[in-house]
């Protein structure tokens, strides 16, 4: 049985890397890190289940929309994002990321951007040539007043760019008259597993959703005698497993001692995504298999982050996309994501879209076990870059 993992496809430009460039896409890696805690901590304060949030999708996009921000309404996207408070470093950062996490052997990583435009409605170069020659958006006008027939054209766009796993990314509802722009990024993985998990070796066992409640579900089980990488974190009160994938990328496990530990850790969120020192051990492992699908109101996120000014009628500074302060605003940041886990590997999927309008004025030696039973935090990344992460709660679900 052949062991794989999904991402999405994306046909990016070859540029000279330099010095200057691996120094800004360390930095834009830092700014993801440090943006995924704080948003992970906002969702779990209203979600109890599992959830599952793309960082870098989400990142890209708004790093795009910022790219057109002015005064206010830049500094608080910037400080919410974490970026650089200079605009060609964030850009140069950017394309770093993106040409670096081109698709690998063993490995399909898709990383799309568009933006969609309404008829008539000019665009200043300078943001158009941002779009295109930093994020590799393609551009395509629209006419959004047909609002089922937009949403149609973007929904299928979304869905090929993410192997048809985000459905209906753009409510129809949300279109009309005023809408000027959407700008969405659609983001795709597999890969295979460089340790295959066999379908034979997959058993029931019990999940604790909590520390009496136990459930059925299926668990994939390592073979005897495979060597993982581990790390036992003693401030975290937990271990970390990471489960090699072909082509430079990885799905690490974030398993709390305790079976009620989830709580604890999530305490300590911004330290989980951290990098750490991992030990290559022989190790059991038993990872249940489990799909997420969710979606996140960046709006609502963005708000708890300070992020006010940018959805502002009036008060909105997106000169750098057309127009003058006042004269557009942003009224819609939604995410979609898709994870699978299973014998067969990971497929993952992202798309997020962000909606800009103009207001209604304007517009060792002894075998170790990882015995992933009870609730616990994972992220895959590609190199350093960690571009999903959520929980588990339930598997069942």
């Amino acid at each position: 049985m052949s062991s794989n993992l999904y991402f999405p496809h994306i046909t990016l430009n070859w540029f000279v890397f330099d010095m200057a460039d691996q120094d800004f896409r360390e930095e834009f890696v830092k700014a993801n890190n440090s943006f995924l805690h704080r948003v992970y901590k906002e969702i779990v304060k209203k979600e109890n289940g599992n959830l599952l949030v793309s960082p870098l999708s989400a990142q890209i996009i708004l790093a795009l929309t910022h790219s057109g921000c002015g005064g206010q309404t830049a500094e608080e996207l910037r400080t919410a994002l974490h970026l650089s408070d200079d605009p060609a470093k964030i850009q140069s950062a950017v394309k770093a990321v993106l040409s670096d996490l081109k698709t690998k052997e063993g490995l399909k990583l898709c990383i799309a951007n568009k933006m969609y435009v309404t008829r008539s409605f000019l665009i200043l170069n300078e943001f158009q040539k941002i779009a295109k020659e930093m994020y590799f958006a393609d551009s395509e006008n629209i006419d959004f007043t047909k609002n089922e027939q937009a949403a149609k054209t973007m929904n299928s766009w979304v869905e090929e760019e993410t192997g048809n796993k985000i459905n209906n990314m753009v409510d129809s509802k949300l279109l009309d008259e005023l809408a000027r722009i959407i700008l969405i990024n659609a983001l795709y993985f597999k890969g295979d597993w460089r340790e295959k998990f066999y379908l034979c070796n997959t058993q029931k066992n019990n999940f604790y959703k909590t520390k009496n409640e136990a459930v059925e579900v299926d668990t994939m089980t390592s073979r005897p005698s495979q060597f993982f990488r581990i790390c036992t974190n003693l401030d975290l009160n937990a271990k970390l497993l990471e489960l090699p994938i072909n082509g430079d990328a990885s799905m690490v496990f974030v398993l709390p001692n305790e079976r009620d530990g989830l709580a604890h850790l999530e305490n300590k969120i911004d330290k989980v995504f951290l990098p750490y020192k991992f030990i290559r051990s022989v190790v059991t492992v038993f990872i249940p298999k489990f799909k997420i699908e969710y979606q996140t109101d960046f709006k609502a996120v963005l708000r708890n982050l300070g992020v006010n000014t940018i959805f502002t009628e009036g008060d909105a500074d997106l000169s750098g996309i057309a127009g003058e302060k006042g004269d557009l605003f942003v009224n819609a940041v939604l995410q979609k994501t898709f994870v699978d886990v299973s014998e067969e590997g990971v497929e993952a999927a992202a798309a997020t879209f962000a909606m800009i309008v103009t207001p209604l004025c304007g517009f060792m030696n002894i075998p170790e076990q990882f015995i992933a039973d009870h609730p616990f935090i994972f992220y895959i990344k590609v190199k350093d870059v960690i571009i999903f992460a959520g929980r588990v709660t339930d598997p069942r679900y």
